[in-house]
């Protein structure tokens, strides 16, 4: 790789893209140009970056050329049409949708958890879904202390999640709801302002959502481990950023709760915030912006004897996308990387 480090951001008008940018300029990323694309009808759109601004361009199959790296936030259509167009002119890309997680060519990674994965990366790299991240962070020490044989686990998830439209739903709906109009429902089915809809995503022939076996599949491939088994419900509330999750886990060895808070405080990219004594949990209201994974309400379960409950909250943005997104760019270059080996593996 040259000296020069050219980096893209693909989808650069969306919440998401945004905050890579951000994310890219607080790390202070080593990149010598930055450049923003996003749909046609952004082009010309300026976008904030540090102290100055980017000018967004037309995305085209062709604007990969002199780009080492591109960090896609656009939805999975668009990464399945652009992605191996970036692979096959040497950019290596780092993916956040669902496009390539269950893609056999292409490394689905945590930085925390499985960065030997990127060794093998031939161009595409996938980002894991903002539940999956959060929750393997955490269990990543537990299941090398103890093997974890079994996870129950229900999520809170943010309207953020669903992206701008979202988050204007909520906001509005709650607005009409205070000045006695009747709220409507554009992005949800149904009204998502003081209510709960245990439904993300389309559901499936079992009746589990995309949403609920994304976490499923997609534990089993990070951690590498067929005999795992994860079961999920996924819920959306009417809170604008953090995923809250209710973490069940039964493992082959004992870990007990003070043995796990030592490990958790010791662990990349955690926060042990549990002393109920004191009424310290975490709480999506006080992890917006933060980095960190926190968890709490760390207890046995005394239903099995080798069981433990934890409660996880993490900014969903953050560290469930952009962080994510750029941690696994810098653990391309601490480990040399950033360049792609055979361009045509996606694109014959």
């Amino acid at each position: 790789m040259s000296k020069k480090l050219t980096v893209a951001v693909v989808g650069a008008t969306g919440a998401v893209g945004r905050e890579m940018l951000k994310t890219l300029h607080d790390r202070d990323f080593p990149a010598t140009e930055v450049r923003a694309f996003a749909s046609a009808r952004s082009e010309g759109v300026k976008v904030p970056y540090g102290e100055r601004e980017l000018t967004v361009h037309e995305l085209k199959e062709d604007v990969f050329d002199g780009v080492d790296m591109a960090i896609f936030s656009a939805g999975g259509a668009t990464s399945q049409k652009f992605a191996p167009h970036a692979a096959h002119a040497g950019c290596v890309v780092v993916d956040n949708s669902a496009a390539w997680r269950m893609d056999e060519r292409c490394p689905l990674v945590v930085p925390e958890v499985n960065p030997q994965a990127l060794d093998a990366h031939q161009g595409i790299i996938a980002n894991p879904n903002c539940s999956t991240i959060q929750m393997l962070v955490v269990l990543k020490p537990l299941h090398d202390a103890g093997k974890i044989r079994r996870v129950v686990v229900s999520t809170y998830q943010a309207v953020s999640g669903t992206g701008q439209k979202g988050m204007e739903e909520l906001e509005r709906q709650v607005r009409d709801l205070f000045n006695s109009r009747d709220p409507e429902n554009k992005v949800y089915p149904y009204r998502i302002a003081f209510n709960v809809l245990p439904h993300i995503d389309v559901f499936l022939d079992n009746d589990y959502t995309k949403e609920e076996m994304k976490m499923v599949n997609e534990t089993v491939k990070i951690f590498d481990d067929p005999t795992i088994k994860v079961t999920a419900t996924c819920a959306r509330v009417p809170v604008f950023y953090c995923h809250a999750e209710s973490v069940n886990i039964e493992t082959e060895k004992k870990i007990t709760p003070k043995e796990a808070r030592v490990m958790l405080s010791q662990a990349p990219g955690v926060r042990v915030f549990d002393n109920p004594r004191e009424l310290m949990y975490p709480m999506p209201a006080y992890c917006v912006g933060e980095d960190a994974t926190y968890v709490g309400r760390i207890r046995e379960d005394e239903s099995i004897a080798n069981g433990l409950n934890l409660w996880i909250v993490a900014d969903n943005v953050r560290k469930g996308a952009a962080l994510n997104a750029v941690q696994i760019g810098e653990e391309l270059l601490r480990r040399d990387l950033v360049r792609v080996r055979d361009k045509n593996v996606f694109l014959r």
